[in-house]
């Protein structure tokens, strides 16, 4: 069997939520806005991870076909909590009803992932099933079963290669079974939500892809979250660690080692995002973007892009 040969090319996660949206509101950037977005991104970078099947992914798909965009997009299902999760540290407690509710969407997502993908073979050249839903800190779990249940009903609609995103831990400790249905494996690694400094960052996150490499030597490796905060009030890691002087850093490093791994490889993440996390402005996953949220680029993006700076 040929191994599968996945894109290698500038990658980075998009979720293009500006001041006052928010995807749980379901108060969406508009066409013009990611047609804005999209330009800028596509002057660098040529793979795109969307994380879901929402009106915002079906607006980023439309905008790359109608500009013909030299962007390919990694399309993924966002799946709720389907079970409660007493180790969530915020929040892992659903109603009864919430859980139910939230399986029947998860079918209907896994539905319009479907369909996105169908229509846009160009455009979509993976889909991933879920994110983050397997880690013992989500608070959206969703059982192992159910995600290889879901993973055998995409893979057996969709052209497209599937796979699952989630942290690193679970891929080399309890996801065996759901990795042998996959076509790849994509994984998350993050050094400084690990309080790691920015000297043991890179060498961490390689070997966070090498355990999980040596668990599941057959399958290739994407890395979909790969990234460094620029703000933060403490929470989950230094703030003396979270400054764009140390993004620049990491990330440069990041890009070189997975280029000359030929490891695909999604930085996290384009624009900061003001609708996550707490209230606080210096809750740290607002602030991951190589971008403000105005789209002035950040101390890594400035030479690329002096024109906006």
């Amino acid at each position: 069997m040929t191994r599968l040969q996945l894109p290698l090319d500038n990658a980075i996660c998009y979720s293009g939520y500006r001041e006052g949206q928010d995807p749980g509101r379901r108060l969406y950037p508009s066409v013009e806005q990611i047609r804005e977005d999209l330009h800028i991104l596509s002057r660098h970078w040529r793979l795109l991870r969307l994380y879901d099947c929402s009106l915002h992914a079906e607006r980023v798909l439309q905008v790359i076909r109608e500009d013909g965009l030299p962007l390919r997009v990694l399309l993924g299902a966002h799946l709720a909590a389907e079970v409660n999760n007493p180790g969530c540290p915020w929040g892992g407690h659903h109603a009864v009803e919430t859980l139910a509710a939230n399986r029947r969407e998860n079918d209907a997502e896994v539905e319009r992932l479907v369909a996105l993908a169908g229509r846009h073979r160009d455009e979509v050249f993976a889909v991933a099933v879920g994110n983050e839903a397997t880690v013992d800190w989500t608070d959206h779990r969703v059982p192992v079963e159910r995600m290889i249940e879901q993973v055998r009903r995409v893979k057996a609609a969709v052209a497209q290669p599937v796979t699952v995103c989630e942290n690193y831990v679970p891929w080399r400790d309890s996801l065996d079974a759901l990795a042998a249905e996959l076509d790849f494996i994509s994984l998350h690694t993050y050094p400084v939500w690990e309080y790691k400094p920015i000297d043991e960052a890179l060498d961490y996150t390689r070997a966070n892809v090498a355990s999980v490499t040596a668990r599941h030597p057959g399958l290739p490796i994407a890395i979909t979250e790969a990234g460094w905060c620029t703000a933060s009030n403490g929470r989950g890691m230094h703030a003396e660690h979270a400054v764009p002087e140390l993004q620049a850093i990491y990330c440069r490093a990041l890009m070189g080692w997975a280029r000359e791994a030929g490891l695909p490889c999604f930085v996290f993440e384009a624009f900061d995002e003001p609708w996550k996390g707490s209230d606080d402005p210096l809750e740290p996953e607002k602030h991951w973007g190589l971008f403000t949220v105005d789209r002035r680029p950040k101390l890594l993006m400035q030479p690329l892009y002096p024109d906006l700076a």
